[in-house]
């Protein structure tokens, strides 16, 4: 692969998964770093529970869900990653991988090898402080994900999701009021702590109410104040 190619420093997506500030000389030794994409497609997995952990994935195009197998046997859905985002945190701690990281659509990621993204971030400051808000991002981001299996009610959940998933494609370019679904219903209801039915159900409820346009997998929100009002009632 042409190395001019696989470049942090014309990628459009850099300011998402990169410190935005870092100077020309910096971006140099980052292209020096991320030399390596990969491409994966539909329903592949990146990384297995229980690999060794080398490299950090900066996803470049495509949408991924991290799944753990839970206690009854069935797969516990514990997030879903979009372009920009950075995966594979979870290995940082132990080595190892503690989840699966699967492609729900065609994607690409860059491969960014941790002991080499350790080395430089002790040169280049303003990637160092990257790495620890992206860890912080991640813990906040669980807790969230507690809060919202422990105190809400399946509108809560559902309108919560949404909202936080059009906001983060919105950042991306995309529209802030239509999406498409790239997770099936039962993997949202896996991420929530719901059942297909009530996931199914609910949608069909905030389309009743004109709070949604829902077509397969085509959603458009057409009252995001009362989606917001659904999430504030728990606030």
């Amino acid at each position: 692969m042409n190395p001019s190619a696989v470049a942090c420093s014309n990628c459009n997506l850099r300011e998402l998964c990169m410190p935005a500030d870092l100077s020309a000389a910096e971006l140099v030794r980052l292209d020096e770093l991320v030399t390596t994409r990969r491409r994966l497609k539909r329903r592949d997995t990146l990384f297995r529970n229980g690999d060794r952990f080398v490299s950090l994935f900066a996803i470049r195009s495509g949408v991924f869900k991290t799944r753990v197998n839970a206690e009854d046997g069935r797969d516990q859905v514990t997030g879903f990653q979009m372009a920009g985002e950075i995966i594979g945190l979870d290995g940082i701690v132990n080595s190892v991988h503690t989840c699966d990281a699967v492609a729900l659509e065609d994607a690409e990621v860059c491969v960014m090898p941790f002991d080499r993204l350790e080395e430089l971030s002790l040169e280049v400051k303003g990637l160092q402080r990257h790495l620890h808000r992206m860890m912080s991002r991640e813990i906040v981001r669980e807790h969230g994900v507690m809060l919202l299996l422990g105190s809400m009610r399946a509108e809560e959940r559902l309108a919560t999701f949404l909202l936080n998933l059009v906001e983060r494609l919105h950042a991306r370019g995309f529209s802030r009021s239509e999406l498409v679904l790239r997770m099936t219903r039962e993997e949202i209801g896996s991420y929530l702590g719901l059942k297909l039915e009530t996931v199914s159900r609910t949608l069909s409820k905030f389309a009743e109410d004109g709070i949604v346009a829902v077509e397969n997998k085509h959603l458009r929100i057409l009252d995001r104040d009362a989606l917001h009002r659904l999430v504030s009632a728990t606030a």
